[in-house]
């Protein structure tokens, strides 16, 4: 079973950055670049919403909210996922999750990380 583990969350001020890593395992007979890997946030009182994703052929996605400041890349040789987040706002405060998937219904998720955007 895939298994996922995301860190790097805390406390930053806006305009800082963070890095936000999601490590994966469980998985056996090919790499991480197989998986579809995506980055999710939910803020308190609000639903969970897709923030970034990659895909099998490295392509990526960004939800508009995060466009231009966030950066999603993946590390074959350590299994892992990162997602740069760089120029942070107040409103990017939520728990980041990495799931295999972009969409909601993904099947596997991690426990997530708290980030918190405030001077």
């Amino acid at each position: 079973q895939v298994q996922l583990v995301e860190s790097g969350g805390g406390l930053v001020q806006p305009g800082g950055s963070l890095r936000l890593s999601c490590s994966v395992s469980g998985f056996t007979g090919f790499t991480l670049d197989r998986l579809v890997i995506g980055w999710f946030r939910q803020a308190p009182g609000k639903e969970r919403e897709g923030v970034s994703c990659i895909s099998t052929t490295g392509s990526t996605y960004y939800a508009d909210s995060v466009k231009g400041r966030f950066t999603i890349s993946r590390d074959n040789a350590k299994n892992t996922v990162y997602l740069q987040m760089n120029s942070q706002k107040p409103e990017d405060t939520a728990v980041y999750y990495c799931a295999t998937g972009c969409a909601v219904a993904a099947d596997y998720w991690g426990q997530g990380t708290q980030v918190t955007v405030s001077s």
